[in-house]
């Protein structure tokens, strides 16, 4: 899996594909909207039971009480959490339809590192050119596809690309 000017390219398709209001970068940090640039793996999956079939024989189902922790001070900082949980998270069982599917990345998981970025998921597009806060999203039906058709592990490869804006590094910010 490649990401392209065109989309998501996978198995000889290309989706289309929304990124992050921050654009791309190389220096991800939590809560700046951006897709991290980097090769990474699809660590695993998540579904709502009560709405769709499993996926993938590996893929586990999203309970009423699942979080996401996004506190980076805390040591379950990106780590999927339980309710009741006071720090920062997600609620992972949505009213929408956005997680109704969820693959998991590499990214700063399992091992996170404070501030570094969370829950960079692969998740369903709340509209055509809607962006994420640093996820990647689709439409259902290509979402679906893609979770029936990915394996775990595989990589996915996002690449610095000059048809999405990116955002500075620290050093360019320092000399502007």
């Amino acid at each position: 899996m490649r990401l392209t000017p065109a989309g998501l390219l996978m198995r000889g398709r290309t989706l289309p594909v929304e990124i992050g209001r921050g654009g791309l970068s190389v220096n991800k940090r939590e809560g700046d909207g951006a897709t991290p640039i980097a090769a990474l793996q699809i660590m695993g999956m998540r579904y709502r039971a009560d709405r769709m079939a499993a996926p993938q024989p590996w893929a586990t189902p999203i309970g009423p009480r699942d979080l996401w922790c996004d506190a980076s001070d805390h040591p379950a900082y990106n780590q999927q959490v339980r309710a009741p949980f006071g720090p920062g998270h997600e609620v992972l069982r949505r009213a929408d339809p956005l997680y109704d599917i969820i693959l998991l990345t590499s990214w700063n998981y399992p091992q996170a590192e404070a501030g570094k970025g969370s829950a960079i998921f692969l998740h369903q597009r709340r509209r055509a050119g809607y962006p994420t806060a640093g996820c990647l999203a689709f439409r259902r039906d290509h979402l679906i596809w893609l979770a029936r058709t990915v394996q775990q592990g595989e990589t996915l490869l996002i690449p610095p690309l000059a048809c999405y804006p990116q955002i500075r590094t620290a050093k360019q910010r320092d000399k502007a």
